[in-house]
């Protein structure tokens, strides 16, 4: 496969977040992101990468994946996981085919995407973790919300909160689309960005915003009975959080 993409890193780790947390998982970040959200962790990932063709990246997680191979069972999910992230995916059309053959060679594909580009042409087999940023973002206004249309069982929806206009921001949203009866919902905590993983192009959190704790975010889910999946990014206990390629 001749095609390409500018890939920034490709690793084996443990899923951080979803509801495939905690397993085995090679990630595939792609290079590239038109926002700019305040709370990226990931802003290196903005420009860095290389190109690589579509077989060289196969070939790759095929060989990262070849340990997984002796552990296959006839009742057992194919192992590791396979998930696009970014940087934005969908801003680079080669990430469709790629996408087709990991689902084509058994793998289970998970993209993560903003919700800020359309997800309909992704093939049906992957498992579409689409955010919709809130408020304190500041790329509300990029949500591309005739996506939802588009979301099946296997898909997530991921808010990411850390404000109290978040919170209530997100709560309006699942009532308004009735989210909750599409796919599993999940609220996540914004971590603090260490100070290595900060950049001057970030959006600012707009001004007199009220701040939330991780505790109140639980706390306020539990008290309003909502219908979502409180996570937290498991690598970011594992390891620093400003670690590379975990």
């Amino acid at each position: 496969m001749s095609e390409t993409l500018v890939v920034n890193e490709i690793y084996l780790s443990l899923q951080g977040e979803s509801t495939f947390a905690g397993l085995p998982c090679i990630f595939i970040r792609l290079t590239a992101c038109d926002l700019r959200c305040s709370y990226c962790d990931t802003a290196y990932a903005f420009t860095e990468g290389k190109k690589k063709t579509l077989t060289e990246i196969l070939a790759e997680v095929k060989r990262q994946a070849a340990p997984f191979a002796s552990r296959l069972t006839p009742h057992a999910s194919r192992l590791p996981l396979i998930e696009l992230t970014g940087g934005e995916p969908l801003l680079q059309k080669n990430s469709l085919p790629l996408m087709r053959q990991l689902c084509d060679d058994g793998f289970t594909v998970l993209i993560e995407t903003s919700g800020a580009h359309d997800i309909y042409p992704i093939d049906p087999r992957v498992h579409r973790i689409m955010d919709l940023k809130c408020p304190s973002s500041g790329e509300v206004a990029r949500n591309l919300f005739a996506n939802i249309e588009y979301l099946k069982a296997t898909d997530e929806v991921k808010f990411v909160l850390g404000t109290q206009e978040d919170y209530d921001w997100a709560k309006q949203q699942i009532a308004a689309y009735k989210l909750d009866a599409i796919c599993p919902l999940l609220f996540s905590w914004v971590h603090p960005l260490a100070p290595e993983q900060q950049s001057k192009v970030l959006k600012l959190v707009p001004a007199g915003f009220t701040p939330i704790t991780r505790q109140q975010l639980a706390e306020k889910i539990i008290a309003d009975a909502l219908p979502v999946r409180f996570q937290i990014q498991q690598h970011k206990i594992i390891w620093p959080s400003e670690q590379r390629g975990v």
